[in-house]
C-alpha cells in the first residue's frame, strides 16, 4: 500500500465491541445454534443475529447513528438450496424459505430489534471480507449523522451444490475451497467508531494478508477474537492494535 493510499483512510476506526460464534464446526467453542423466530433450519441468520447483538449488547448506542454492513460470499445458502431443491422435486413450498435466503432479512430483524435507521449494506467479494467491511465503514463515518457502524460476516458450510460453486470461484486461484461441515456456521462481528471514541483497542487501516480461501471470513473472525482477548486481559487500559486493518 502506498504512501498515499493510507491518506485517503483514516489511521485507525475505534474497535467498540466484538464478537464470534461457530456452530457444528467441531471447534471447542461451538455452540448451540440460537433460536430465531421466523427462521428455520440454516445457521446463517442465527449466527448473524447473535453476534450483532452481543456488540449492541456489550455496546449499547443511539440506533438512528448506526450503520450495518454484512459480509458474505454467497449468503444464506442453506436456505436457498433447500428451497430449491423442494421445488425441483414437486413438493409443496414453504413460504418460511423464501426471503430467508437473503442477507437483508436479517438485517430488517436487527432494525427493528435495536432500532436501527442508520444505512444497511450486504456485500459479497471473492476478496478479503474484512477489508471491504473497513474501507465501507470508513467511507460510512466520514458521514457526521454517524457515530459507528458494525460490521459483521458470515460463512456457512453447505451441501455438494454450494460445494461445486466454491470449486469454481476458487478454480485458477491456487486458493482451497471451505473445509466446514454442510451444517456448520461462523460468524464474527467488530463494532466500529472513529478514532479516540472507544475505550479500547483500535484498528490500524494498513493492509492485511488476503483472504485464506475466496470469500473467507477468518481475517474477521480474528480480528473480532483479538479484541474480545485484548477486553478481557487489559480492561480498562487503551491498547492499538495493529494485526488487522483495510486492504
Amino acid at each position: 500500500m502506498t504512501t498515499t493510499d493510507e491518506t485517503a483512510l483514516r489511521t485507525s476506526l475505534g474497535v467498540l465491541a466484538g464478537a464470534t460464534a461457530t456452530h457444528d464446526t467441531g471447534r471447542d467453542d461451538d455452540i448451540a445454534l440460537p433460536k430465531l423466530p421466523g427462521f428455520v433450519e440454516s445457521a446463517f441468520s442465527p449466527l448473524a443475529y447473535e453476534v450483532a447483538a452481543r456488540c449492541l449488547t456489550e455496546h449499547p448506542g443511539d440506533g438512528a447513528r448506526t450503520a450495518v454492513a454484512l459480509a458474505s460470499l454467497t449468503g444464506d445458502t442453506t436456505t436457498a438450496d433447500l428451497a430449491s431443491s423442494r421445488m425441483v422435486s414437486g413438493r409443496v413450498h414453504n413460504p418460511l424459505l423464501f426471503m430467508q435466503a437473503t442477507a437483508n432479512s436479517v438485517l430488517g430483524l436487527m432494525s427493528r430489534e435495536f432500532g436501527i435507521t442508520g444505512q444497511m449494506f450486504s456485500l459479497s467479494t471473492l476478496d478479503d471480507p474484512l477489508a471491504e467491511l473497513l474501507a465501507m465503514a470508513d467511507l460510512l463515518l466520514e458521514d457526521p449523522e454517524l457515530d459507528r457502524v458494525l460490521v459483521l460476516g458470515v460463512e456457512l458450510g453447505g451441501g455438494e451444490r454450494v460445494a461445486a460453486v466454491h470449486r469454481e470461484l476458487a478454480a485458477d486461484s491456487a486458493r482451497p475451497v471451505p473445509a466446514l461441515p454442510a451444517s456448520a456456521g461462523l460468524a464474527a462481528a467488530v463494532l466500529l467508531g472513529r478514532p479516540g471514541t472507544a475505550a479500547g483497542a483500535r484498528v490500524s487501516l494498513r493492509p492485511v494478508a488476503a483472504a485464506r480461501r475466496p470469500g473467507g471470513i477468518q481475517n474477521l473472525f480474528e480480528l473480532a477474537a483479538a479484541h474480545r482477548t485484548e477486553t478481557r486481559t487489559e480492561a480498562g487500559n487503551e491498547t492499538e492494535t495493529h494485526t488487522h486493518a483495510h486492504q
